[in-house]
C-alpha cells in the first residue's frame, strides 16, 4: 500500500521543460549567462548523469541507515519516506528514524489489573494474582474463577470421569494464573472436553435434573476458559456423541458484523457486537457446542416451566418430549442474562412432525435454578414439520420441546363409535341367540361361533360403557383389562374355527373338538397372557386419555403380537385346507354336496379372519400415535360394526338359519301360517342334509 502511494506521488512531479530527452522522473533548473547561453542545475533529490548529462533521481533508500532498522524504507522521485514497523512511530517526520512507542504511557492499555511492560516494539501486560489474559500478552487482564471447577464436596454421586474432567480443568485454570503449573493448549482441553462429554453420555451418568444442571454448567464455564485459549479463528471438533465449533477474533479493536455458527444439527446467529458486549479485552469468541445423545438419556426429566393457571390445569394432560438435539451457546460477553439484541438457534427435529391440534413445539432452555425447561426469554420465531427457529435474549443450554395435547373426539366420531357399537350387540345378540337355539347348525363349528359373540358382545358392552372412566385409575384399568382379555379370546376362537376346518378337510370329515380343549385354547391362553402382562407391568393397564393399554414400555404389544401370531396360523391354515380343498374337487370321484358345504365354511371363515384381524391392522397405526384422521375413522367403523357383519356372514347369508327364521316368523305370525306350509312342501324336495338328533357337520 505504501509502495503504491509513492510512486502515485512520482508521477505527480513536474518534469523538465527545456529538453526533449524523455526521462519521466527528471528535474532541473535554468540559469542565464551575460552572455545569453544558459547551464542546467539539477533540484535536491536528483543528480546529473555523467552519462547522459540529464538529472536522475537519487535513490535514498540505497542507504540502509537512512531509515534505521525500525521502519521501511521507499524512494519515489526526489524524495523518499520512512514507514515505520508497529510500535515505533517517527512523530510525523517522515524522514527520520523511527523510534519506539511507550503504549504503557496509556494507563488503560492493560488496565487495572495488570502491569504493564514497554519493550522496543511493543508491550507486554503481566496480569495480577487471579486475573489471566489467556496468554495473549497484549490483552487486558480479566478475574478467574477456578474454584468453579472444583466438584462439590458433598457430591458424592458425582461420577469419576467427571471428577476427571474437573480437574484437568483446574489445573489448566491454574496454570493461567501463574508460571508454574502444567501448560495445556487450547485444542487439547477442547479434545479433552468432548471425549469427557462422550464417555458421561455413554455411560448414562446424566439421569437426575441435579446432575444435568452440573453437566451443563460445567460445560459452559469450560468453553469460557478454552475460547480464548484458541489459536484458528474457526475450530471445529466433532466425537461420537458432541459436536463443537468455536470462532475467535484478536485485534486492538473489537470485530463487527454478523457471526454464524452450526453443528449437525443447530444453526446459531448473532453480531459480533453482541458477543463482545460492553468491554473488550482484546479478544472475543463465540462458541456451540451440540450434544448427540443427551435428549435420550434425559428422558427421566423432560418438564416445563408452567407460565399460566391453564397451563398448570393441563399440565397432567400434556405429554412432553424433547424433539431436537441439546446445544449450549456460550460467548466472551459475561453479560448475557439479557442481551442487547437477540440471537437466534435454528433446530432440526430429531422426529419430523408437523404442528396440529395435538402437536405444538416450543423453544426452552435449562433452567438450572428450578431444574426445569422453560420458555421464558425464547420465543419461537416459526416452525414447520423438520426445523424451528427460535429468538432467544439470553444464552444458555437450548432445545426444542414438543408438547402432545390430547385430541378431542369430534361429535361425529363419538356418534359413528356409539350407533355401531349398538348395532353390533344388537346383531351379536342374535347371533347367540341363532347358535344356540337353531338346532339345525348344531355342531363343533357353531360353538365355536357362539363363543366368538359371547366374547365380543362382552367386549363391546365393556367399551362402549367403560372405555371413558379415566377419572378412576382403578376401574380404568379393569375395563382395560377385560377388553385385554376378551378381544384376544375373540381371536383365540377364530384359530380354533381355522383349526376345526383344517381338521374336516385334511383328517377326516367326522371331526370334533373336545371342548375341553377349545376352553383350554379360547379362554386359558387369553387369561395366561392377561396376568403375566399385568404382573409385569400393572401401570400398563389404562391411559390419561383411555381404558385401553398403555404404550410405555411397548405394553400394547402383549396384545398385538399374539393377535398378529393368530392371523399368521391362521392364514397358513386356510391356505392349506384351500389347497386341500381344490385337490378334492379335482379328484375322479368328489362327493361334491360334503365338498362344496366345506368351501362355504371356508369362504366364510376367511371373511371372518378379515373382518377380525383386517380392523385392527388400522389400530396399531392408530396407537403408535402417527394414525392419520382417514386411520382412526376407517378403524372406529370397522371395528364398531363387527356383530353385523358376522351376523350377515353366519346368519342371514346362511341357508339353513334363514329357514329356521321362516319358521320362527310364521309361528309369530299365524295369518301367514297356510302360505308358508305351502312354499315349504314346494320346496320339500330341497331339504337339506339334517336328521334328528344329528347336526349339520355330522351330517358331512
Amino acid at each position: 500500500m505504501e509502495l503504491k502511494w509513492v510512486l502515485l506521488l512520482g508521477l505527480l512531479l513536474p518534469s523538465c521543460s527545456g529538453s526533449d530527452i524523455g526521462f519521466k522522473f527528471l528535474e532541473c533548473a535554468q540559469f542565464i549567462n551575460p552572455d545569453g547561453s544558459y547551464n542546467c542545475s539539477c533540484n535536491e533529490g536528483f543528480r546529473m548523469s555523467s552519462i547522459t548529462g540529464v538529472c536522475e533521481d537519487i535513490d535514498e533508500c540505497k542507504d540502509p541507515d537512512v531509515c534505521g532498522t525500525n521502519a521501511t524504507c521507499y524512494n519515489y522521485p526526489g524524495s523518499y519516506i520512512c514507514m515505520c514497523h508497529q510500535g515505533y512511530s517517527n512523530y510525523g517526520n517522515n524522514k527520520s528514524k523511527c523510534i519506539d512507542i511507550d503504549e504503557c504511557k496509556d494507563p488503560d492499555v492493560c488496565g487495572s489489573n495488570a502491569t504493564c511492560y514497554n519493550h522496543p516494539g511493543g508491550y507486554s501486560c503481566t496480569c495480577h494474582q487471579g486475573y489471566s489474559n489467556y496468554g495473549n500478552n497484549q490483552s487486558k487482564c480479566i478475574e478467574m474463577n477456578c474454584d468453579q471447577f472444583k466438584p462439590e464436596p458433598d457430591a458424592g454421586h458425582t461420577p469419576e470421569k467427571f471428577k476427571h474432567l474437573m480437574s484437568l480443568l483446574k489445573k489448566s485454570c491454574d496454570s493461567l494464573n501463574g508460571p508454574q503449573g502444567e501448560h495445556f493448549t487450547g485444542e487439547m482441553l477442547l479434545e479433552n472436553l468432548c471425549n469427557s462429554t462422550d464417555d458421561l453420555l455413554s455411560d448414562g451418568n446424566i439421569a437426575s435434573g441435579e446432575m444435568l444442571s452440573q453437566f451443563l454448567d460445567a460445560v459452559e464455564n469450560s468453553m469460557r476458559l478454552i475460547g480464548p485459549q484458541l489459536k484458528e479463528p474457526v475450530t471445529r471438533m466433532e466425537t461420537h456423541n458432541t459436536f463443537a465449533e468455536v470462532a475467535v477474533r484478536r485485534s486492538q479493536t473489537p470485530p463487527t458484523g454478523s457471526v454464524t455458527l452450526s453443528t449437525d444439527s443447530t444453526l446459531f446467529n448473532t453480531s459480533w457486537e453482541t458477543v463482545v458486549g460492553k468491554s473488550y479485552p482484546g479478544f472475543a469468541f463465540v462458541a456451540l457446542v451440540s450434544y448427540k445423545d443427551l435428549d435420550s438419556s434425559s428422558h427421566q426429566f423432560h418438564k416445563i416451566s408452567r407460565t399460566s393457571q391453564d397451563q398448570e390445569s393441563r399440565d397432567g394432560e400434556i405429554t412432553y418430549q424433547l424433539n431436537s438435539k441439546v446445544v449450549t451457546a456460550v460467548v466472551s460477553n459475561p453479560e448475557t442474562k439479557q442481551l442487547s439484541e437477540p440471537v437466534m438457534l435454528v433446530f432440526t427435529h430429531t422426529e419430523e412432525r408437523a404442528e396440529s391440534g395435538g402437536v405444538a413445539y416450543s423453544c426452552v432452555f435449562w433452567n438450572e435454578a428450578e431444574g426445569v425447561w422453560s420458555g421464558r426469554g425464547c420465543e419461537r420465531a416459526w416452525s414447520n414439520s423438520t426445523h424451528t427457529g427460535c429468538s432467544c435474549s439470553h444464552l444458555s443450554s437450548f432445545a426444542v420441546l414438543m408438547a402432545l395435547y390430547p385430541v378431542q373426539d369430534t361429535f361425529e366420531l363419538v356418534l359413528i363409535t356409539r350407533v355401531g357399537l349398538v348395532l353390533s350387540l344388537v346383531c351379536l345378540f342374535l347371533c347367540i341367540l341363532t347358535f344356540r337355539f337353531c338346532r339345525s347348525i348344531q355342531g363343533t363349528r357353531n360353538s365355536i361361533h357362539l363363543h366368538l359373540c359371547v366374547c365380543l358382545f362382552i367386549a363391546d358392552l365393556v367399551f362402549l360403557c367403560g372405555i371413558s372412566s379415566t377419572h378412576n385409575r382403578v376401574a380404568c384399568a379393569i375395563v382395560a383389562g377385560l377388553l385385554h382379555f376378551f378381544f384376544l379370546s375373540a381371536f383365540c376362537w377364530m384359530l380354533l374355527e381355522g383349526v376345526q376346518l383344517y381338521r374336516m378337510v385334511v383328517l377326516v370329515f367326522h371331526t370334533t373338538l373336545k371342548h375341553l380343549y377349545m376352553y383350554a385354547v379360547g379362554y386359558g391362553v387369553p387369561l395366561a397372557i392377561v396376568i403375566i402382562s399385568a404382573i409385569s407391568y400393572p401401570q400398563g393397564y389404562g391411559t390419561d386419555r383411555h381404558c385401553w393399554l398403555s404404550l410405555d414400555r411397548y405394553f400394547i404389544l402383549s396384545f398385538f403380537i399374539p393377535v398378529c401370531i393368530i392371523v399368521i396360523l391362521n392364514c397358513f391354515v386356510f391356505i392349506i385346507t384351500v389347497w386341500k380343498l381344490a385337490k378334492k374337487f379335482s379328484s375322479l370321484n368328489p362327493d361334491l354336496s360334503k365338498l362344496k358345504q366345506i368351501r362355504s365354511f371356508t369362504v366364510t371363515a376367511v371373511a371372518q379372519l378379515c373382518v377380525l384381524g383386517g380392523t385392527w391392522v388400522f389400530g396399531f397405526f392408530l396407537f403408535q400415535e402417527k394414525g392419520t384422521e382417514v386411520m382412526l375413522y376407517l378403524f372406529i367403523i370397522f371395528n364398531s360394526l363387527q356383530g353385523a357383519l358376522i351376523f350377515i356372514m353366519h346368519c342371514l347369508l346362511s341357508k339353513l338359519v334363514r329357514m329356521e327364521y321362516y319358521s320362527l316368523f310364521g309361528r309369530m305370525c299365524p295369518q301367514k301360517k297356510k302360505r308358508e306350509y305351502s312354499t315349504s312342501q314346494s320346496n320339500s324336495s330341497q331339504k337339506p342334509l339334517r336328521s334328528d338328533g344329528s347336526t349339520a357337520e355330522s351330517q358331512i
